[in-house]
């Protein structure tokens, strides 16, 4: 069976998900076959370019007019960009996976997995962190029992890419783009992952945004922000979106959860990070050391670091041999196989659209805490 295939996007995350489908077949020979068919975006002279670089057969610059020609619909656009494009897709009968977070507002996300429950195609979310082998390891571990009782969950994610104010503004600073900063662009991962690791839900969080840079200088042609002189006469744009978050959270099992994100973690590039203690061990992880997984079980004194990339530890049978290494863009070719697979078998695919709405849930019960100073139930 041959998948025809459309993006909207052809940025970062088209990027990401084109190198993953070229991989398929090379590594994953079992996967559905795919045809990259089609892809949309407004500028047509960097679609004409892209379709080449991504290996696609065509670009279209309206959504609407293929979203029923394809048997797969990837919204990679950004998150304002997610519910129409989506539920139209859903309607029409066609397979959908979109970027995370699901929408910009809990609303949009309502409406589009409500789209996704009344449809028969498979609707997945681009959780693509739970598909690192050194987190499927751990979640092995987690539901073996290995933890005990899980009595707590730290989960940061710290970048420092915005520490310069001259950094130029992107739709990532529009609160009407994106619907918030750190919080849903970095913050998701972190409550997606610490829910799928130990199956439970968060159920009341206390919250905490800030902002600390209020306007930014718009890019030139160049794709700059202010000149090396630092001329206050570059026209700027405000920044409505936080920088950094953070939030305590109760589970509904009683685990105790905190949380952190920031775009001005000086030092830090992609430290996306989780440990989890329970009565009998602890685990902890950090994509940045990707093939990596420290476990500690309750008759040792100090964590141990193991490395996951043995044949027999998930996906890596598909790769190298013990000890070379795979790294970020190989979450999105593992994602990708699993989503193909359950859509050319009219399958469920894990995360849905349901576990993109809970996510987006607690992201607007943690901006409600910030805006009301007090505990806010999920």
């Amino acid at each position: 069976m041959t998948l025809s295939v459309g993006f909207l996007g052809y940025r970062f995350m088209g990027q990401a998900h084109a190198n993953a489908l070229a991989r398929l077949p090379m590594f994953f020979p079992d996967a559905p076959e795919v045809e990259r068919d089609v892809l949309v975006g407004r500028d047509e002279e960097a679609l004409s370019e892209a379709v080449d670089q991504f290996g696609f057969e065509r670009y279209a610059t309206d959504w609407e007019e293929v979203v029923d020609e394809v048997d797969v619909f990837y919204n990679l656009g950004p998150n304002n960009l997610h519910p129409e494009p989506s539920i139209a897709a859903l309607d029409a009968g066609t397979h959908v996976f979109c970027e995370k977070p699901l929408a910009h507002t809990l609303d949009a996300a309502e409406r589009m997995a409500a789209a996704a429950e009344s449809s028969d195609a498979t609707a997945g979310v681009a959780f693509n962190y739970r598909f690192v082998p050194a987190i499927q390891y751990a979640k092995a571990l987690i539901d073996d029992g290995f933890l005990g009782d899980v009595h707590h969950v730290r989960a940061e994610y710290l970048q420092d890419w915005l520490v310069d104010p001259t950094a130029p503004w992107s739709w990532r600073n529009s609160e009407d783009v994106a619907g918030s900063g750190a919080l849903g662009d970095l913050g998701a991962h972190s409550i997606d992952l610490a829910q799928y690791l130990i199956g439970d839900t968060i159920d009341r969080v206390s919250g905490h945004l800030r902002t600390f840079v209020d306007e930014r200088p718009v890019p030139g042609e160049d794709g700059g922000g202010l000149d090396a002189a630092g001329s206050d006469s570059v026209e700027t744009r405000p920044v409505t979106v936080d920088d950094a978050y953070t939030a305590q959270a109760e589970f509904e099992g009683g685990t105790m959860g905190v949380f952190e994100a920031s775009r001005f973690a000086t030092g830090h590039k992609n430290a996306n990070t989780i440990e989890i203690n329970g009565s009998d061990g602890s685990i902890r992880f950090d994509l940045e050391r990707f093939n990596e997984l420290e476990v500690l079980d309750s008759d040792a004194r100090g964590f141990e670091t193991v490395l996951v990339t043995d044949p027999d530890d998930p996906y890596l049978d598909h790769w190298w041999p013990p000890g070379h290494v795979l790294g970020w863009e190989h979450t999105f070719v593992h994602e990708n196989y699993e989503f193909l697979s359950a859509a050319a078998a009219g399958d469920d695919h894990d995360p849905d659209f349901g576990t993109g709405l809970a996510v987006q849930r607690t992201l607007a019960a943690i901006e409600e805490s910030d805006e009301r100073g007090e505990w806010v139930r999920v």
